[in-house]
């Protein structure tokens, strides 16, 4: 769709001509109407990341697999679970700050309490934590001295885009625990330079950053990761441990290779 926000109708009107060749729907507003449509969308886009999380959070908790969850979920013909991916949480230069920025505008005009939008930022820093908090546990309890993998810098795929990525706080948690983090990502590499540690240790491939490895973390979800000889990656490691952070790869198909494996929500 098209938004456009005018106080001048007859150049709205005018400026609509432009995109009628587009054929999509074209909406003419208010100004403030048109800053809140845009804000409003990114927010609940943000908030289905948060809520899905927060189930995977309990499913871990009572041995429920959020997978299943969310597939029977998707039955419900009010529900689309095509956005209900668990994950690391959101990053980017648009969910972050235009939840921030609309929670903020509440706040400012009587509106003190935008409770929701709150919580969406709290959740979606918690699920960073709780998976580096999951890292260390699956290294015995103890990170340091222990070497650590990472796949996958940028906040998505297909994009160099290091702005809030959620990469940053988990490699970060890791140093501040002792771990010697080794790091990938397809073409994140020289942006990840600005945003993270000195300590870190750039590789040149996947194999690369899984070799020695007493951990291997998946951040970001690109598809060269899913396209790799996972029995190679499992000899070079010196404990093939994996934590897949977008839920990539099947988890009985990693066991059987030898892997100790967790997903984010799953059984």
């Amino acid at each position: 769709r098209v938004i456009l926000g005018s106080e001048d109708r007859a150049a709205a009107e005018r400026v609509r001509e432009l995109y009628e060749s587009r054929g999509c729907p074209i909406m003419i507003t208010d100004i403030r109407t048109a800053e809140m449509i845009k804000y409003a969308s990114n927010a609940i886009l943000a908030t289905y990341i948060s809520f899905v999380n927060e189930i995977a959070f309990i499913c871990e908790s009572l041995g429920a697999d959020v997978k299943d969850v969310v597939q029977g979920m998707g039955y419900d013909k009010r529900i689309n679970a095509q956005f209900l991916n668990p994950g690391v949480g959101f990053g980017g230069s648009c969910f972050p700050k235009d939840v921030k920025a609309l929670a903020h505008m509440a706040s400012q005009n009587n509106h003190a309490r935008p409770h929701l939008l709150r919580a969406v930022l709290d959740i979606n820093m918690s699920a960073r934590r709780v998976f580096a908090e999951k890292a260390v546990r699956m290294l015995d309890g103890d990170a340091k001295g222990k070497r650590v993998g990472v796949w996958g810098l940028s906040f998505k795929p297909d994009t160099d885009d290091m702005r809030e990525s959620p990469a940053i706080d988990i490699v970060e948690a890791l140093i501040e625990q002792g771990a010697e983090v080794q790091v990938y990502d397809p073409i994140a590499m020289q942006a990840a330079r600005e945003h993270l540690s000195e300590k870190v240790t750039y590789c040149k491939d996947a194999y690369e950053a899984a070799a020695g490895a007493d951990a291997l973390l998946l951040i970001t979800s690109w598809n060269e990761f899913k396209q790799l000889d996972m029995e190679k990656i499992k000899e070079s490691m010196r404990r093939p441990v994996l934590l897949d952070g977008r839920n990539v790869y099947d988890p009985q198909e990693l066991r059987d290779l030898g892997f100790t494996y967790a997903g984010v929500g799953r059984r």
